[in-house]
């Protein structure tokens, strides 16, 4: 069981510190796998890795009663200039004491399909690389909870697939707290979801209805704006807030194609990656309207 109490995080920068997590209080129950959704810049990477013990909270606490994974699909935490399996190797060192270090570096290799890559520095790996070893390093061990970021999305078809298979076999053995913007792995391999909206985490016994909570909520606020903003600089602020919403429905729509979901649900990816095509023709063909009044 894991307790999180009274949670708060951000990140001082040049450009202020908002709280990215303010007053998160959570109980994950022992064998509940959990889904945690959320727009861009919610938090949800944070929480993980505030979970596993790979950064800080400002204020608060977390309470592990069991051993949890760091986040699978995050590439960092290897060393560059040491090869695939010299990092396994510590690693297996570290969390395996005395066991079978041989065994973990075996299965490892196998698992991450990098061939003779596995001997070269890290350094030289692509991201994909990094994450497909940080993927089998990770099922390598039997933890109680597994941290997933994105970690389905990784590699090929072939290798997703192998993934996606990984992760249903530890289910019942384990359980998972997983990011993805696919909603069908979050249905197929969470119970319960968490719902991050403006610091806040909000708890779904249902991992259905955490995702109908945010879409209803993306929805609302779609139809909340302002469609034809009355000078030109909040015309080209609407204009960038429409960009980054096509570019996010662009990869969400793309990742359901590379999964291969049924017909039925990557028509909802393509409706909406189609509405906000045209959100976004409308204002940029708005910005130029009013730019070509302020010449005239």
């Amino acid at each position: 069981m894991i307790h999180i109490n009274g949670l708060y995080k951000r990140y001082h920068n040049h450009h202020g510190s908002d709280w990215v997590l303010r007053d998160v209080n959570l109980t994950i129950p022992r064998n509940v796998s959990v889904g945690l959704l959320g727009r861009n810049g919610a938090g949800k990477s944070t929480l993980l890795r505030l979970i596993a013990g790979m950064d800080s909270p400002e204020r608060g606490t977390i309470e592990r009663g069991c051993r949890v994974s760091w986040p699978i699909g995050l590439a960092g935490g290897f060393q560059g200039s040491m090869t695939g399996r010299q990092n396994v190797k510590f690693v297996a060192r570290v969390h395996g004491g005395r066991g079978n270090v041989q065994g973990v570096i075996d299965r490892v290799q196998e698992f991450s399909e990098l061939d003779d890559a596995f001997d070269e520095p890290i350094k030289t790996y692509s991201s994909g690389m990094r994450a497909r070893l940080n993927f089998g390093l990770s099922l390598a061990f039997d933890f109680d909870v597994y941290l997933s970021d994105e970690a389905t999305a990784v590699g090929d078809r072939a290798f997703k697939e192998k993934a996606k298979k990984a992760f249903k076999d530890k289910v019942g053995q384990a359980s998972l707290i997983m990011v993805s913007h696919t909603e069908g792995i979050l249905k197929e391999l969470c119970q319960a979801g968490v719902y991050l909206k403006e610091g806040q985490a909000i708890w779904y016994d249902d991992i259905e209805d955490a995702i109908a909570a945010y879409h209803d909520d993306t929805d609302t606020s779609q139809a909340r704006r302002q469609p034809t903003p009355t000078n030109l600089p909040e015309a080209q602020q609407y204009l960038r807030l429409c960009k980054q919403e096509f570019d996010d429905a662009k990869a969400a729509f793309e990742q359901a194609k590379a999964d291969n979901l049924i017909p039925r649900e990557r028509k909802v990816f393509g409706d909406a990656l189609g509405a906000a095509r045209e959100r976004l023709h409308d204002a940029r063909r708005h910005v130029q309207a009013m730019q070509s009044s302020e010449d005239d």
